[in-house]
């Protein structure tokens, strides 16, 4: 934080039933000002039905080509590629 400002990300949902997607950043001194300015950014026409705003470093996500990833959860045969399928099941 340099002088009172935070990064912050940007999220907008454009249509009821989507999932939000990050569209930007900027900086603001707290969350009203961070949600105004990311209005006027990023919503000023209308563009979207519903925006966020998050602090960056409260933000923590895991690649999934990562070792680590959530989704697999460090056990590989969740993800059975390394089976071989016998013939006899067909179309696996």
């Amino acid at each position: 934080m340099k002088d009172g400002w935070q990064l912050w990300e940007v999220f907008v949902r454009a249509n009821r039933g989507l999932s939000h997607v990050h569209v930007g950043s900027l900086h603001a001194s707290d969350a009203p000002s961070a949600l105004q300015n990311a209005e006027s950014l990023y919503a000023r026409r209308g563009e979207g039905v519903s925006i966020w705003v998050v602090e960056s470093n409260l933000i923590h996500a895991a690649a999934p080509y990562e070792d680590n990833s959530v989704e697999a959860g460090g056990k590989a045969y969740r993800h059975p590629t390394f089976y071989e399928i016998p013939d006899e099941v067909g179309h696996m």
